[in-house]
């Protein structure tokens, strides 16, 4: 069983816009953002699909304190909470290039999966070019952290946890029929049977290298069933009805935390801000996510910078829009 990697990177050109953060207490800011890439693929309303590829994707998504894309204020991220990529390898291209846009040398931004090589699922993905159907087929969550700015140590990485679900044909009635979606409670067949991979859960515990702050972020990618019926495990809706839990190791890392981000596709609308204040955590992010609906969730214990977008940027070449987080530390 495939559990966290971490990644090592390569160097790439500066682009004109990309800035090193001022070493000063007033620029005390960790820059986060989430987004489900899947796969750098996009989905059309003729049934086809297009490619995109990762410096436009990150173009597309990168914003500065004004939420604008593309301009000399776009500072170099510190931590990218993502969904849907294919493993180690597309998460190591994904990272260089982003250490090439900011013009970082080798190594500088590391990756964390929670699947090296899922194995394959599913046929078409919707796309009628069936070989960027195939580029979906295999789908892992990762954290992507900038070395500069946090620190990791080899313990501060959670196992990887399992989301809930109700499978097919099973009767449901407030948590009753739910289970955790994985062996032998994963999809029946040959087709799909790896297809509870994508929802593998993964967190880490990182330090912000100049002040020792602990940062806690875990990404999350829920099934598509928990839409309809809120399911976190066995006979559990989960946190305020929300489908979201957090594996025991994760727990333990982020109790240890003053600042915590959890980033979820958590294919459910109507998630309150409010659902993790339990664990001293607001959402952010005010706009639908994928199309009309807002199935995308960004949860944050810290002093966020306020956003004159929501949160939510509008231009991300996804089909998920990306969300982000300014906090101050």
């Amino acid at each position: 069983m495939a559990l966290a990697a971490v990644l090592t990177l390569t160097t790439i050109t500066s682009p004109a816009w990309a800035h090193e953060r001022p070493a000063t207490a007033a620029d005390r800011v960790l820059r986060v953002y989430s987004n489900n890439l899947e796969n750098l693929v996009t989905n059309n309303a003729d049934g086809s699909c297009t490619r995109i590829s990762g410096p436009a994707h990150l173009t597309s998504m990168l914003v500065d304190d004004e939420g604008r894309t593309g301009t000399s204020g776009v500072r170099a991220p510190d931590l990218l909470i993502v969904q849907q990529v294919r493993g180690t390898g597309q998460a190591s291209a994904y990272a260089d290039q982003l250490s090439a846009k900011v013009g970082y040398p080798a190594g500088t931004y590391k990756a964390i999966v929670a699947w090296d090589d899922p194995e394959p699922w599913g046929s078409t993905h919707k796309c009628s070019q069936q070989e960027l159907g195939d580029l979906k087929k295999k789908q892992t969550n990762a954290l992507i952290y900038n070395t500069r700015t946090l620190s990791l140590a080899s313990g501060d990485v959670s196992k990887y946890w399992s989301a809930g679900w109700l499978k097919p044909g099973t009767s449901y009635a407030g948590g009753a029929g739910c289970t955790l979606y994985k062996p032998p409670n994963n999809d029946s067949g040959a087709t799909n049977a790896h297809k509870w991979k994508r929802t593998s859960a993964i967190a880490a515990k990182f330090t912000i290298k100049e002040t020792g702050t602990a940062v806690f972020a875990a990404t999350m990618h829920l099934p598509e069933q928990n839409g309809q019926n809120a399911c976190a495990g066995a006979g559990t809706t989960g946190i305020g009805n929300s489908g979201i839990h957090v594996g025991a190791d994760a727990t333990a890392l982020m109790n240890a935390s003053a600042i915590r981000v959890i980033g979820i596709d958590a294919n459910r609308t109507n998630i309150a801000a409010t659902t993790l204040s339990g664990f001293g955590m607001t959402g952010h992010g005010t706009k639908a996510t994928m199309g009309s609906r807002k199935i995308d969730y960004l949860f944050v214990k810290g002093a966020v910078l306020p956003s004159p977008i929501g949160h939510t940027v509008s231009s991300t070449k996804s089909n998920h829009l990306a969300l982000y987080g300014f906090i101050t530390y």
